[in-house]
């Protein structure tokens, strides 16, 4: 039993050597049929060599006017777009940038909570159907109450437009 058990360790050993020896005699893939052999790699085709030409010399180009300090007629300086002007304004006039940086992290964490939970109630049989009968029928009445008669949508607009001055303020 002994022996039986080494002669297998004996033969393991030997055929996993030969993975890890780089040396080790490899077989052919005539002596053995079950080997399956990849294709060769496909060569590089030099049907664009203008391409790789042109931006080198691009690069070449854009060096020397860095080195003797002129401006590249090519690169042209780009206006930043209005928005990231704004917000870069806005960040500048933060005075605790932690705290507005640990409200954003948080509120990627809750979106990102948020989306599990409402995927995970989505999954449920009726549930889905249920609440989409409850939001059609909410939507209804907010419709009827809010939107359908004149003075009710002027008093609608107004709460929106107090609502945003107090969030806002007023400037």
């Amino acid at each position: 039993m002994a022996s039986a058990s080494s002669s297998a360790l004996s033969i393991s050993s030997s055929s996993s050597s030969a993975f890890v020896d780089s040396k080790a005699p490899r077989q052919t893939t005539a002596a053995s049929p079950q080997c399956v052999t990849l294709p060769a790699p496909p060569v590089q085709s030099q049907s664009r060599p203008w391409k790789t030409t042109a931006y080198c010399h691009k690069i070449a180009r854009n060096v020397m006017t860095m080195a003797t300090g002129e401006a590249p007629a090519a690169v042209s300086t780009t206006e930043l777009p209005e928005i990231v002007k704004t917000v870069q304004e806005a960040w500048d006039k933060v005075e605790d940038k932690y705290a507005v940086s640990s409200l954003a992290v948080a509120g990627v964490v809750a979106l990102w909570g948020s989306t599990g939970m409402i995927s995970a109630i989505d999954r449920l049989p009726l549930i889905p159907g249920i609440l989409e009968l409850v939001g059609i029928g909410y939507s209804g009445w907010f419709a009827y109450k809010n939107l359908i008669f004149r003075p009710d949508r002027e008093a609608l607009v107004q709460k929106i437009k107090d609502t945003y001055k107090g969030i806002v303020g007023s400037s």
